[in-house]
């Protein structure tokens, strides 16, 4: 009896030892996501002096770098013959900014009659810790406001319910957000304490025509996973981004670091206008999200056929001055460039 007790718990140790190797045999790893990270952005600025005092003075962005390109190599990968450029990159919290001014070739100015449902809308939405004290400083430095005044989103809203916000524009006009998350809602570093009112980046939006076209690039593409999405509208919603009878689709993306990528898709109205398809990387609607890959020229080939490749070949940049040594540069099906660079 004894034996036979002995052999079934040895066989039994056995079966269930074999049970265990085989649910803790390794899960071969899945497809890993084209895009590590994003990297912020890049705008371009008509007089760089005057960008990065507001940037600096009024917005508390700190200059990390300062650098003037020029030559066959930047010429390739932006697209545009005999350019020089000066780039300058602004930190604020973990996250940063190139502000680009082309010295030669000069781009065209913004449309004077530009809206938030324009599909060259960019903006990045800076995260503050008293909306109320925010909006008391940017209105003692005279910023241009593109809201009438900070909206509050309303409970009904559930995705929303509690969000501040405010768009307003830089010297150039570029379009820019501050934005309070109440307790619930946003990043939990968002919620320290802190003794600086401008905290650091949450994400950059940009406007689509379709979001499901911008899904199957971003998400199928890149790689990019969903992390919220919703539907806005309302009188708040409205006035927030100044576009009467606004009803947003909103999308929020994110690779594995970096800044949210949020896609607006503006349900009504309709009428926002396309990218001029002669636009180009010197005129100041012109926005590049930094994203950053394992391999550049890797990255290249798994988008060919996929995306829209403004630089012809992959670019090897002299001595890194950008912060990288190899980039290529293409737009999403809306037109909005970025630049995909391997470190």
């Amino acid at each position: 009896m004894r034996l036979r007790r002995a052999v079934t718990i040895i066989l039994t140790l056995v079966l269930l030892l074999g049970a265990w190797a085989l649910t803790s045999r390794a899960t071969p790893p899945g497809p890993q996501p084209l895009v590590r990270a994003v990297d912020g952005v890049a705008i371009t600025v008509g007089d760089m002096e005057r960008a990065v005092d507001f940037y600096a003075n009024v917005l508390f962005f700190e200059k990390v770098a300062d650098v003037e390109v020029a030559g066959d190599a930047y010429e390739r990968l932006q697209g545009l013959f005999g350019l020089r450029m000066r780039v300058v990159r602004m930190q604020l919290g973990r996250e940063s900014i190139d502000l680009i001014e082309y010295l030669t070739p000069r781009g065209r100015p913004i449309p004077q009659d530009s809206r938030s449902n324009d599909r060259w809308f960019q903006h990045v939405a800076i995260i503050v810790n008293d909306m109320d004290q925010a909006y008391l400083w940017l209105r003692r430095h005279r910023v241009q406001h593109a809201s009438p005044e900070p909206q509050r989103l309303p409970d009904w809203n559930k995705n929303a319910a509690g969000i501040r916000a405010f768009y307003f524009k830089d010297p150039d006009g570029h379009p820019l957000e501050i934005l309070q998350f109440p307790p619930d809602k946003g990043d939990p570093r968002w919620q320290r304490p802190s003794s600086s009112i401008f905290l650091g980046i949450d994400h950059t939006a940009i406007v689509v025509n379709d979001t499901e076209a911008s899904l199957r690039f971003y998400q199928d593409t890149l790689g990019l996973r969903m992390a919220g999405q919703g539907e806005n509208h309302g009188i708040e919603q409205e006035r927030l981004n100044n576009v009467f009878g606004a009803r947003l689709r909103i999308t929020t993306l994110r690779a594995p670091a970096g800044p949210a990528i949020e896609l607006l898709e503006y349900l009504t109205p309709r009428d926002g206008r396309a990218l001029p398809p002669d636009a180009r990387a010197n005129d100041l609607t012109h926005w590049q999200t930094r994203l950053i890959v394992e391999n550049a020229a890797t990255a290249r080939a798994s988008l060919l056929g996929r995306f829209a490749l403004l630089s012809p070949t992959v670019v090897t940049l002299p001595e890194a001055k950008l912060g990288f040594s190899q980039a290529f540069v293409g737009r999403d099906p809306d037109g909005h460039a970025m630049i995909l660079s391997a470190k």
